[in-house]
């Protein structure tokens, strides 16, 4: 089988010959297993079984003070802590600019202009267009996170009227995105903490969820398959995400979802891509702990597919570089 013919099987619950992976880095991470290799490509040496593409246009991002890095929304995020992401130092919407604020332009044909020679260029590979920031990250990124968390209970005309703004835009890009000859798309949007939704299930449902479901069955009805990334604890949420035509879920943390009680319940309906340990085994177990959990999850939630083997979140900083070779053994070695 090709690594793309992995994940459709996986994604049909079919056994593949190999359980399918994908390994991503945050910048330091990325930088050590470098220096550990002792070979700046590396990455391209791993196996990976994702081509994932992205939806930004040319020049989104531009460093506008040392350190401070604003993005196609004219969002300011400090990066001169965390490299990857930063944290926003702005507010771009409130109720009163809402009707004003411009969004950046959907139909830009650089956001897509190299993808067509990309896809084409990696043929045995599984094709997925990423939507970072989908629906309440990108709210709470304009607005503010508590601006929009409290509007959610006490301004929801504002909190609609947002959320429709973002949803339009969203709607364009999937159409674009998904006239080309990709594979799935996947959104990001994380709405979990370590104990459970940061809005609570009844306000998700109310706000977020039918947006959702709008999303998913564009992608849907253009026969691409639909991933969700969602970090924290929000495994309540499946039964609506199946339900709105979700198929793979990402990134199934094992400190705060029971990955074996997940596939058993859903793993006939719903995929899952994650579940090694980046908060634990990673940065503080032992190589013999990491090939035992890989291992686990290859026989266990790997058996009859419905798996894409991957750490639980980009490999972090703090994760032990012999820890990070061992995974990638473990994986190329099924």
């Amino acid at each position: 089988m090709t690594n793309r013919e992995r994940v459709l099987a996986s994604l049909s619950h079919r056994q593949p010959d190999r359980i399918p992976y994908n390994i991503r880095f945050t910048e330091p991470a990325r930088a050590a297993m470098a220096a550990y290799y002792g070979d700046p490509d590396f990455e391209s040496k791993l196996g990976n079984c994702l081509h994932v593409l992205d939806t930004e246009p040319a020049g989104a991002w531009r460093e506008v003070r040392e350190g401070i890095w604003e993005d196609q929304f004219g969002v300011e995020w400090d990066r001169t802590i965390d490299r990857d992401i930063g944290n926003v130092c702005n507010v771009r919407v409130t109720r009163d600019t809402l009707d004003d604020f411009h969004f950046p332009d959907p139909d830009d044909p650089s956001r897509f202009v190299d993808h067509a020679r990309l896809i084409a260029g990696n043929p045995n590979e599984f094709h997925v267009t990423n939507l970072g920031f989908s629906l309440f990250e990108r709210a709470w990124t304009l607005a503010g996170m508590e601006t929009f968390l409290m509007a959610m209970v006490d301004d929801k005309e504002f909190a609609h009227a947002l959320l429709d703004r973002i949803l339009e835009y969203n709607l364009r890009i999937i159409e674009k995105a998904c006239a080309l000859p990709i594979d799935a798309m996947m959104f990001g949007d994380d709405w979990g903490q370590q104990r459970g939704l940061i809005m609570g299930a009844g306000l998700w449902r109310e706000l977020i969820g039918p947006r959702v479901r709008q999303m998913y069955a564009l992608v849907k009805s253009r026969g691409k398959r639909v991933f969700i990334h969602s970090c924290g604890k929000v495994d309540e949420l499946f039964a609506d995400l199946i339900d709105s035509g979700l198929d793979v879920f990402n990134p199934f943390q094992p400190e705060v979802i029971d990955v074996d009680e997940a596939k058993r319940r859903y793993g006939d309906r719903l995929s899952f891509y994650g579940g090694i340990s980046t908060q634990k085994t990673l940065p503080y177990g032992s190589t013999r702990d990491v090939k035992e959990e890989v291992r686990r999850l290859l026989d266990r939630i790997g058996k009859n597919g419905g798996y894409i083997a991957a750490p639980a979140h980009d490999v972090p900083r703090d994760a032990k570089p012999e820890n990070i070779a061992a995974m990638v053994e473990t994986l190329q070695n099924q």
